[in-house]
């Protein structure tokens, strides 16, 4: 075989000292013991799938200042994510087929992991010629960056219905439009006052008297909504922001977000129960804008936070802190979405592809944006305790080594790419 690589592999949840042999690419063995043209043993560190992150904003086009695909891509690498899925809301937005084309023959060749891209759209007819190439649809019931907003419950239920008949996710930012007040809010507090809990409640609702099953909800910040979710037969995705952070963590505007931050209880309450394992998905929602942008007063300072690069380092150092298993945490981040947008990959096990990344629990380090590859050039999670990885595989190809990339833009669009 190709290659083999021996270390602590994570099977099933579980830790065991193995080897995975690979071939073309893809996983062609797991045994205890394998002889290879070519080996890489990491010892006693932990070998796990790659992450799929299906929630990042990569702003290309139009938004460029604020990150594209080759930084960002460059971004999740480091953080040992080798698929994104982009969202819509770029300018202009990807809500039509020429725009759809114009963007994948932008994005061709610039980046270092595998990508789709969502489309969003309350035309059928649109829809129809857009899902040969889109990774799924996006439907904003509640503003944000960007125009796009489809708050109808008639619409909603046609574009579900419609990409269901097309064989494409449907992913919901779901706050309720109507429950959302406009005004200048002047703190984290009074953005969440805007944008309260009960909107995201009433989202979900809806959805569930639409009969919304299989779609995703994304970036949950209550864990009532993952209950919710699940009872409806939909899919969740918490984010780390949600997770990590919330109205206390002093950021200012470096904290706006959509859906904002809730409290701290709440916040607490909901990663108590993605570690018990409610939460089907974890998501960055890397959506980046330059470090100046952030510094305006709060009420000018546009929402969103990066997160690609920092996600699995951070959540890889709540598990060393024993506050998330292991196991979860590479259900929420690889198998799960991997399943769900139709990729090979997120297991260690025969067939799949070899996208692998490697981490020691020995070696952890602060986040200093300096030092991270988004554009942006920020970072909500400054000064936190985060575990990158050491080595990074795609399709067996040894990507990233120690902090440094070693290999090319190889990244395809997964609707092109012959899995």
């Amino acid at each position: 075989m190709d290659l083999v690589l021996e270390g602590r592999l994570l099977i099933n949840g579980e830790l065991t000292q193995g080897c995975v042999g690979i071939d073309n690419g893809r996983i062609s063995a797991v045994k205890k013991v394998l002889r290879g043209d070519r080996r890489i043993d990491v010892g006693y560190r932990i070998v796990m799938p790659a992450a799929m992150d299906p929630h990042v904003h990569f702003r290309q086009p139009g938004m460029t200042h604020k990150e594209d695909f080759h930084t960002g891509s460059l971004a999740a690498l480091h953080g040992g994510v080798t698929t994104v899925l982009d969202m819509p809301n770029t300018n202009p937005p990807t809500d039509r087929p020429r725009n759809l084309m114009d963007k994948r023959r932008m994005v061709k060749g610039s980046s270092f992991v595998d990508y789709g891209l969502f489309v969003a759209t309350s035309m059928p007819r649109r829809l129809e010629g857009m899902a040969p190439y889109a990774a799924g649809l996006k439907i904003f019931m509640g503003s944000t960056t960007g125009s796009l907003l489809d708050n109808d419950d008639g619409s909603i239920r046609q574009m579900i219905n419609k990409a269901m008949e097309l064989d494409l996710p449907v992913s919901v930012h779901a706050e309720d439009d109507s429950l959302i007040t406009e005004g200048e809010a002047s703190s984290l507090k009074e953005h969440l006052q805007q944008r309260p809990a009960e909107a995201e409640f009433n989202a979900v609702r809806r959805l569930a008297a639409l009969r919304a099953a299989g779609v995703n909800v994304c970036h949950v910040t209550r864990s009532e909504v993952l209950d919710m979710t699940a009872a409806a037969g939909m899919s969740s995705e918490v984010s780390p922001h949600h997770l990590l952070l919330d109205t206390g963590c002093g950021l200012g505007s470096g904290g706006k977000v959509n859906p904002p931050l809730r409290q701290p209880q709440a916040r607490e309450a909901l990663f108590r129960a993605a570690a018990v394992g409610k939460a089907t998905m974890l998501g960055s929602d890397h959506a980046p804008h330059h470090v100046d942008e952030k510094a305006e007063e709060f009420a000018l300072a546009p929402s969103g936070v990066p997160g690609v690069e920092t996600m699995m380092p951070l959540m890889m150092s709540a598990v060393k802190r024993g506050e998330l298993p292991l196991g979860t945490l590479a259900e929420m981040a690889c198998a799960a979405p991997a399943r769900r947008f139709g990729v090979p990959k997120g297991a260690i096990e025969e067939g799949m592809l070899a996208d692998l990344a490697v981490y020691d629990p020995r070696e952890t380090e602060t986040i200093d944006a300096s030092r991270l590859h988004s554009k942006c050039g920020w970072s909500p999670y400054e000064g936190r305790e985060a575990m990158f990885p050491r080595l990074v595989l795609m399709g067996g190809e040894l990507q990233l080594s120690r902090g440094e990339v070693c290999g090319e833009r190889i990244g395809r669009d997964i609707k092109d790419a012959t899995f």
